[in-house]
């Protein structure tokens, strides 16, 4: 019998296992796909290995303006896909030796829950088999961590659509396309769009509201936008029906248009996998995003957790991280019957990116947000190019900024957020300014490392006095 039996084998689901096998306990990790889950096999680390690619080829086109000559500058999509394939598979069995090494098994097949643990009786999970059959095992609590899955719209003519492809089909094509339409301005479509536009491709980005990634804080998402000079967006438009390569939309002024591709990304978001690891069977409680789960990532049922994409409350992998840390400290509390000082999940300070040739990055609340929540605020906006890292290293020193928002109260640190060159590499900084609840001059007293792009941080901080 397992001390926990996780079913899911991505951030949230290794990232427990991880930690259960340092506490010594039995654990069952159960992967239908290949470990590593979507982040791993086809989603952060592949289109991110894509966009590295594109940069160095951005960085080499531009290398005269900082006094360097190339000649011949080309790109080999065959080779950089197969670099793509060596970085993820070089990951995986890393990943599998890790689990290993910290005394974790590994099922291949589907799991899915037939009783729920109860007191002294054990939960069982069946696993269906890749080859047919099933098998049984028993444990003394479950974590569920399945992820989530792309979102097909009801749009006409997706389905059985060569033309239309979702992340991880594009992540796959075998040539560069010429022209490309990415219906959806969150994080997933705006990442494809920079990598294939600075590919060369033609690259329209079709987005239903009137600005893309809507979460970000209003002053930064268009400033954003304006920094992919070789993407066309077109706002506040409607896609109607996709005929093989032709999109046909409405835009916002009740005009029809029609725009041609030869591949077409539908990047509308994801949702979280509800229906195949027998949450009905077990009795576990979901809402319309994902499983219901307390501040310690615990679900209505006794003996079993979520984490991950599943909850619905954060989809990305280090908030899945987290939610598996927070959701391992309570299982040590349930199987050990010792009194430990909880961990509590806070979504305050789960910070986010968006990646690309230029990157974006936040953590805390928005100027909107604090708006609709009636706080009063301090803020402050600083460009790029105050950084003089940021102006030594980019040929665009005109483009992004860093915001930091404080309660005007209390003095408290809400919001942090930027766009421009390591914003993804800074963002922790304005997360820990979150989780300590530091006040104004609290950071005012802190050392940031000269020159860097995140000392623009502390700049801000002292704009806001």
């Amino acid at each position: 019998m397992y001390d926990t039996i996780i079913i899911g084998g991505g951030p949230g689901g290794y990232l427990a296992a991880e930690r259960l096998g340092q506490a010594k306990k039995k654990v069952l990790v159960i992967e239908a796909a290949s470990l590593g889950g979507t982040c791993l096999n086809a989603g952060c680390i592949p289109t991110k290995t894509l966009l590295n690619a594109a940069k160095h080829y951005v960085h080499a086109q531009e290398a005269h303006k900082y006094g360097l000559t190339l000649t011949g500058v080309s790109f080999d999509w065959g080779r950089i896909q197969r670099w793509k394939t060596e970085v993820v598979e070089k990951l995986r069995a890393g990943l599998e030796s890790q689990m290993k090494g910290y005394g974790v098994t590994l099922a291949a097949g589907r799991g899915a829950i037939r009783e729920a643990p109860s007191g002294d009786r054990p939960g069982t999970v069946q696993v269906a088999l890749p080859a047919g059959g099933t098998e049984e095992h028993t444990c003394r609590t479950i974590l569920v961590a399945p992820g989530s899955v792309p979102v097909l719209p009801p749009l006409p003519g997706i389905h059985n659509n060569p033309a239309v492809v979702d992340s991880t089909g594009l992540l796959a094509i075998e040539t560069v396309p010429e022209k490309l339409v990415v219906i959806g301005g969150g994080v997933i479509g705006v990442e494809f769009a920079g990598l294939f536009a600075h590919l060369g491709t033609e690259v329209t980005v079709i987005e239903m509201t009137e600005e893309i990634l809507p979460f970000m804080d209003h002053e930064q998402a268009p400033l954003f936008r304006r920094t992919m000079k070789k993407v066309r967006f077109k706002l506040g438009c409607r896609v109607e029906e996709i005929r093989q390569g032709t999109v046909h939309l409405v835009t916002k002024e009740g005009n029809r248009e029609t725009l041609e591709a030869d591949k077409v990304l539908m990047a509308v978001g994801r949702k979280a996998v509800l229906d195949t690891w027998g949450a009905k069977a077990a009795g576990v409680d979901s809402g319309p995003r994902g499983i219901m789960v307390d501040d310690r990532m615990r679900t209505n049922v006794p003996g079993i957790w979520a984490a991950g994409d599943v909850t619905g409350k954060s989809l990305l992998a280090h908030a899945a991280y987290r939610m598996a840390e927070v959701a391992v400290a309570d299982i040590l509390r349930y199987v050990d019957g010792t009194p430990k000082e909880p961990n509590r999940m806070r979504y305050d300070a789960v910070p986010w990116a968006v990646y690309g040739i230029t990157e974006a990055a936040g953590v805390g609340i928005t100027e909107q947000e604090a708006a609709v929540k009636g706080i009063p605020i301090l803020k402050a906006s600083l460009p790029m190019r105050r950084s003089g890292r940021f102006v030594a290293e980019n040929t665009f020193a005109g483009q992004g900024a860093v915001k930091v928002i404080a309660d005007a109260g209390s003095r408290r640190i809400l919001g942090v957020h930027g766009v421009g060159a390591y914003a993804s590499e800074f963002i922790w900084g304005g997360a820990v300014l979150i989780e300590q609840e530091l006040s104004i001059e609290e950071v005012q007293q802190l050392i940031f490392p000269h020159p860097t792009v995140g000392e623009l941080i502390r700049d801000a901080v002292w704009e806001l006095a």
